[in-house]
């Protein structure tokens, strides 16, 4: 008996969606939350087996701690951590069956270049894609949001003008591949370096996250935005550039790029390149309405 497409009514489970929860930098993380919580429950909750990985940071002990705590606050009781050295640690198939039991990955930030020498074409990085592919959620901020895509930003210039060869690719993990992930985007001046980026390389599409906000990430074809401040989308696919003839330092050409500045509410197709939805999450405040009755001195 063949099951019609969409019914899953014949003992078949339908698919269970992927998700990742990228996120710009600097949540919060003592107060509501909301970010951090949202991750929780798409993890499972208080059924959430959640794996924490620190390696990025220049503080371990200290993430670890806060990480757990804020994680245990709302709701997850199983928090382990991994955290290889170095590749031939990461290699180790003991921490590969961690990742491969989680049901939610965090990855702290720090330093995206160390994360990427750590994980990234060994057996635990293995595992972060293998847990994102059967449904686990993977979430990262500042540095563990920008290895979620295939290349990421390990250096770069900030400001706001794009200047050639202004930026370091390296490869990342590649659960969000056609794109390059930036973070604390407003806060330091980082659309010149992801402009310079795409314009570039005009198959790749840009994508800059503000602190304390985040984006949800469905089957790698949409996302959410969540948070306190904005996801900036740059497509240069129709773009002009001069990036071919551009000498070094030299401030780029760029003209008919398309920027979509997307606040908390905002639903974004990653395939078609467009606003699907939007939810106003951030209403005028603070303004009285008055009859001309009661505005007469």
């Amino acid at each position: 008996m063949n099951t019609p497409a969409g019914d899953y009514s014949v003992g078949m489970a339908p698919p269970t969606p992927t998700k990742l929860l990228i996120i710009g930098g600097a949540e919060d993380r003592v107060g509501k939350a909301r970010i951090l919580k949202r991750f929780v429950k798409l993890a499972g909750g208080r059924r959430a087996k959640i794996v924490v990985i620190p390696t990025a940071s220049s503080f371990q002990d200290e993430v670890v701690a806060a990480y757990t705590e804020v994680f245990t606050r709302h709701g997850a009781a199983q928090i382990a951590v991994v955290n290889p050295p170095d590749r031939l640690a990461a290699d180790e198939a003991a921490l590969a069956a961690v990742i491969d039991d989680a049901s939610g990955i965090f990855m702290s930030g720090g330093n995206q270049l160390k994360l990427a020498q750590v994980f990234a074409g060994t057996a635990a990085g293995d595992a972060i894609s293998r847990a994102h592919a059967r449904g686990a959620v993977v979430s990262g901020t500042s540095a563990g949001a920008s290895i979620m895509s295939e290349f990421m930003i390990s250096l770069g210039d900030e400001g706001v003008t794009p200047r050639q060869r202004s930026t370091q690719l390296t490869h990342g993990l590649g659960l969000l591949s056609g794109v390059i992930v930036d973070q604390h985007f407003a806060q330091r001046q980082r659309y010149g370096r992801l402009m310079s980026i795409v314009a570039s390389s005009p198959n790749l599409i840009g994508i800059g996250i503000d602190e304390d906000t985040a984006i949800e990430v469905t089957d790698r074809e949409s996302f959410e935005v969540v948070g306190r401040g904005a996801a900036y989308v740059l497509d240069c696919r129709r773009a002009i550039t001069d990036a071919p003839e551009a000498r070094s330092g030299a401030p780029l050409l760029v003209s008919g790029a398309v920027v979509h500045s997307l606040p908390a509410g905002s639903t974004f197709d990653l395939k078609k390149l467009v606003l699907t939805a939007f939810v106003e999450q951030h209403p005028d405040s603070g303004i009285t309405v008055t009859t001309a009755a009661s505005s007469r001195p």
